[in-house]
């Protein structure tokens, strides 16, 4: 399924202060029922400089991609990695499967 970014501050602002919560020992998701599929990524400077941080969103993007074909309804979606050592993309992968089917959506 394809998917459309977030990026207006305002729509991130919105599912911050609205939206469901879901959790995992990786991620915090945040999501709310959407006309179309969207997802962000909030990443902040406690992760590290700004190659760090890149990488920890290409992981993430790449992740969803892999499982968002997995949701039966359209989302829009925010997604808040926490502070480990290590990221890894089959990581990233199983927990969002993981919070995915928890959640049912």
């Amino acid at each position: 399924m394809n998917y459309y970014r977030l990026k207006k501050q305002a729509d991130f602002q919105k599912l911050f202060q609205k939206g469901k919560r879901a959790f995992s020992p990786t991620l915090t998701m945040l999501y709310t029922p959407a006309k179309q599929m969207t997802m962000g990524i909030s990443v902040g400077k406690k992760h590290g400089k700004s190659v760090q941080r890149n990488r920890i969103k290409r992981l993430i993007r790449e992740a969803f991609r892999a499982v968002s074909a997995d949701m039966k309804t359209n989302y829009a979606i925010v997604l808040v990695p926490k502070v480990r050592d290590e990221y890894a993309f089959a990581t990233f992968k199983q927990h969002l499967q993981w919070m995915i089917r928890k959640d049912k959506l």
